[in-house]
């Protein structure tokens, strides 16, 4: 069975890509299949942890990071859910695999 994702270009959009379940939200109109698997791997983050749950870490980790680093985008990098889809966005078939709350291996990580 062939997996669809429910993609929406916006062109306005900041960022190449978003997560916001249940869709992956994209600038450009033909996005790429790494900048796909990285936003469907922070879907499945959000599925397993919970939509308002992910949200709520993801934004208590930026600060905490924001703190640490003292620059946005370090504390981004270092943000565990995109340090494990940073991680694993050119394995394609990474999301076949994986084990549930692996993110938390890269809370401890940082750069």
């Amino acid at each position: 069975m062939r997996k669809r994702n429910f993609i929406l270009r916006i062109p306005s959009l900041g960022p190449d890509g978003m997560a916001l379940f249940p869709f992956i939200l994209v600038r450009h109109a033909a996005p790429g299949p790494i900048l796909i698997n990285h936003e469907q791997i922070h879907l499945r983050q959000q599925l397993e942890l919970g939509i308002v749950p992910f949200y709520l870490w993801y934004g208590l980790e930026y600060v905490v990071r924001r703190l640490q680093y003292g620059n946005h985008y370090l504390a981004y990098l270092n943000i565990s859910f995109e340090r494990e889809a940073f991680a694993n966005e050119t394995n394609l078939t990474y999301l076949k695999n994986r084990r549930i709350w692996s993110f938390w291996t890269y809370l401890r990580k940082t750069t």
